[in-house]
């Protein structure tokens, strides 16, 4: 009877608690929405922003149960700003796979082209931004901060990337603001309506968020995801995300964890820079070492399904080892091995090759 007292009083005092809170957290975020973004635009209205090509290329080489795949990717980037406040940016992925032929043959293939996103945003102040087009879904963290060959650690996807990450075509509102002095909140609402029906530019009707809240003292991030799908099954897909890069140490930590009608899963990476490291300082301050563990769990679909997805076609747990070798500013060489556990068959898989990073501004800088 103790204990039952106990957690009413417990719960009613969270109850008052959240009452008091929530009316907060809402008035700050309608404050930030209507702030105005002059602000802003005093600090920039004397620079004049110019287009900038920029994106990645890479030639990598797999080795996967034995298969070895050729894999050439150029990921073009075009920001062009108009005035103060719109931007257009556009991502293109040309990426070719060649394999050697049966018979033994010269090594051939495809060539894939696709439109990742190409959208226009709306800066109204530095706490909201409105896009509209074909952009990136925000649903966890790799996807949009991650997934180009230059930043990312190791080559290889995580198992459960293609869970709720497909393009969207719609409409977009994020951003963020600060919620206490230690914590700042990061914010995205998303719905993707239709699809043109072009090769390469498909996508599925969806809704959904992110909220994220970063703590610049220990410099971590976490947060939540959430999308519905509004077609077919109609079934929900939730996820969370840590990132952790501490001022001590070259160390930056991600993580993942999806739960899906596709399937389940999760992945933890760590990446360090040697750059601390008492021998061979020349060369350990140009090298990095990464490890990922992760796991996928089959979901309610069929293996021939889950493949077609991009997932693995059973359950599966991965490992993942691997080490980059910056030689200079926007290149890099990447090496890794990693060696998967499954019902349908365990197979390691290795992969080296190298990454450009260009930058081209095409315009001249200055004031108006």
């Amino acid at each position: 009877m103790g204990l039952k007292l106990h957690y009413q009083n417990q719960k009613s005092l969270f109850a008052r608690r959240w009452r008091t809170l929530l009316p907060r957290v809402i008035g700050i975020f309608l404050l930030q929405f209507f702030a105005s973004g002059r602000g802003q635009s005093q600090v920039i209205e004397n620079e004049k922003p110019i287009p900038i090509l920029s994106g990645t290329a890479g030639f990598l080489t797999s080795v996967t149960a034995g298969q070895t795949l050729l894999d050439t990717q150029i990921n073009p980037v075009l920001l062009l700003p108009l005035g103060d406040r719109w931007l257009v940016e556009s991502r293109g992925e040309f990426e070719g796979q060649f394999q050697r032929q049966p018979g033994g043959g010269s090594f051939g293939g495809p060539v894939h082209k696709h439109l990742d996103y190409l959208q226009a945003d709306y800066i109204a102040n530095r706490y909201v931004t409105f896009t509209a087009g074909r952009f990136l879904t925000p649903f966890g963290i790799f996807n949009e901060r991650l997934y180009p060959e230059w930043i990312r650690a190791l080559q290889p996807d995580p198992l459960i990337l293609p869970i709720a990450t497909a393009s969207s075509d719609g409409a977009m509102l994020r951003g963020g603001f600060p919620v206490s002095p230690a914590a700042n909140l990061n914010y995205a609402a998303y719905v993707s309506v239709t699809s043109i029906g072009v090769n390469g530019v498909e996508s599925e009707r969806h809704a959904g968020g992110r909220l994220g809240l970063f703590f610049p003292r220990s410099r971590v991030e976490v947060g939540a995801s959430w999308q519905k799908v509004l077609q077919d099954d109609r079934k929900n897909a939730f996820g969370f995300h840590f990132a952790w890069q501490p001022a001590a140490v070259p160390l930056s930590v991600h993580s993942e964890v999806v739960r899906s009608n596709q399937g389940s899963g999760y992945w933890v990476e760590g990446a360090y820079r040697l750059s601390q490291a008492h021998f061979w300082q020349k060369a350990m301050r140009h090298t990095e070492v990464v490890a990922r563990e992760q796991q996928f769990f089959s979901g309610n679909i069929s293996s021939d399904d889950a493949q077609g997805f991009g997932l693995p076609g059973a359950s599966a747990r991965e490992t993942d080892l691997g080490v980059n070798y910056f030689l200079k500013d926007g290149f890099k060489a990447v090496g890794s091995y990693g060696r998967q556990f499954s019902s349908a068959g365990n197979f390691n898989q290795w992969t080296v090759g190298i990454v450009y990073r260009f930058l081209v501004p095409l315009g001249r800088a200055g004031t108006p």
